[in-house]
């Protein structure tokens, strides 16, 4: 299995962060986003974005690639045992950009925004499949973009980091 990432890509560490959760080994195959080689463009048509797995298959899009990787590998489990909690996790990353997303990016663009409150309102907690989604934009929130953390979420992201493949993610982030 090869994962296609950007270390710098909150999306390429939802899934960098999902592999270590199931322990799954990969062969990490590291491109830059500044300069994207064409055949990424040819593995992922037409943006050339990243993440992309290569299990025998091409699988863009680290939304479906967690998914792909719970189904892979059911333990250890990421979504909730219960069917309505497994589908409020899935609607939670689903509607990221609604969430979370677009204030995030247009804070970097400098553009004004809210992002204070979106962070202020995140659900998190609820599963562990849903915080994967959100915490790589949380980090980056906190230690590239400087940017204070609610109390709720601080606490939120400190339990996190607990776990070595977030651990992981931080130490990423702090180099890059």
């Amino acid at each position: 299995m090869k994962l296609v990432d950007a270390l710098r890509c909150p999306y390429c560490a939802r899934a960098r962060i999902a592999l270590a959760e199931k322990g799954i080994a990969y062969e990490h195959v590291a491109v830059d986003l500044r300069d994207r080689p064409a055949w990424l463009r040819e593995l992922n048509p037409p943006s050339g974005r990243v993440p992309v797995l290569d299990d025998g298959f091409t699988l863009p899009e680290s939304e479906v690639i967690m998914e792909y990787l719970e189904e892979l590998q059911p333990d250890p489990p990421l979504l909730p045992a219960e069917r309505d909690g497994r589908a409020r996790a899935r609607l939670l990353v689903h509607r990221f950009d609604d969430l979370l997303g677009d204030e995030y990016y247009a804070f970097r663009r400098g553009d004004p925004n809210d992002l204070a409150a979106r962070l202020d309102e995140l659900e998190v907690g609820q599963s562990l499949f849903a915080d994967i989604a959100y915490v790589p934009w949380v980090i980056r929130v906190r230690d590239m973009l400087h940017v204070e953390l609610p109390e709720r979420l601080a606490t939120w992201l400190a339990e996190l980091e607990k776990r070595p493949a977030v651990a992981a993610e931080v130490e990423v982030v702090r180099n890059l």
